[in-house]
């Protein structure tokens, strides 16, 4: 197992950070394609700027020193630190920024007390913006981390409802209706996933098939029309007259 390491300054034993925590990505392929979505749109629309990382499963680190302290948000996104590869989100050589936005997706198998333990962790660690989606149930609950005059008192408050619900910190837009979710860019632009885009490829090749069928026929009557043009410009000099005067 890779791992990477970190050492404090009052101590010579080096600390392991391992970069796995042993434990699968996703429980489903429900689960799994709804994480690949929330992370690919976000690491597309955040492309071209370079201090915004988005990652997916990846281990947190908030505290030095602790290597036990961590979680692996199913999608998190941390404005104001550089793209790049990383073996782990060490906080302390992120210039100390906690990722603002975490995104988990549930499954089955997730447990009240996991999630409960999720939420404080999040709580306490500088998580903004929280929010956690049950596609089995269609079930879609969001908090957002108040910010009062004292830093040390704020924490994160449930948002009451979500259905329309823009995230400050990203703008994308939730649309919650009676059967799935729907994730809006700040364009307006929904949320693409494999199938999707699957979709668009093939028509977008039935409609380039169609222009090169028009371009085609296009082309077949304008030959037409030149050949018709030099018979009878053939004709006219076999009469005598110049078709080119």
């Amino acid at each position: 197992m890779v791992t990477s390491r970190s050492t404090l300054s009052d101590t010579s034993t080096p600390i392991i950070y391992p970069d796995s925590d042993g434990q699968p990505m996703a429980d489903n392929t429900i689960q799994f394609r709804w994480i690949s979505v929330i992370y690919h749109n976000l690491a597309w629309w955040f492309a071209s700027n370079p201090d915004v990382f988005v990652a997916g499963d990846l281990l947190w680190y908030p505290v030095e020193g602790n290597n036990k302290l961590r979680q692996a948000p199913d999608v998190m996104v941390a404005i104001g630190r550089p793209k790049g590869e990383r073996g782990s989100y060490q906080q302390w050589q992120e210039n100390d920024i906690a990722p603002q936005v975490v995104f988990e997706i549930l499954s089955p198998g997730n447990r009240l007390k996991e999630m409960a333990r999720k939420f404080w962790f999040y709580n306490d660690y500088g998580v903004e913006e929280y929010y956690v989606y049950d596609p089995d149930k269609n079930d879609l609950s969001g908090w957002l981390r108040n910010q009062g005059e004292v830093p040390e008192q704020a924490r994160l408050n449930v948002i009451d409802e979500m259905n329309g619900w823009i995230s400050p910190r990203l703008q994308i837009q939730f649309e919650l209706n009676a059967t799935t979710l729907t994730l809006y860019r700040p364009d307006g632009s929904p949320f693409l996933d494999y199938n999707t885009v699957q979709e668009r490829l093939q028509q977008l090749e039935q409609q380039l098939q169609q222009v090169e069928q028009r371009a085609e026929i296009a082309e077949q009557r304008a030959e037409t029309a030149e050949q018709r043009a030099n018979r009878l410009a053939e004709r006219l000099r076999e009469m005598g007259i110049n078709p080119d005067e």
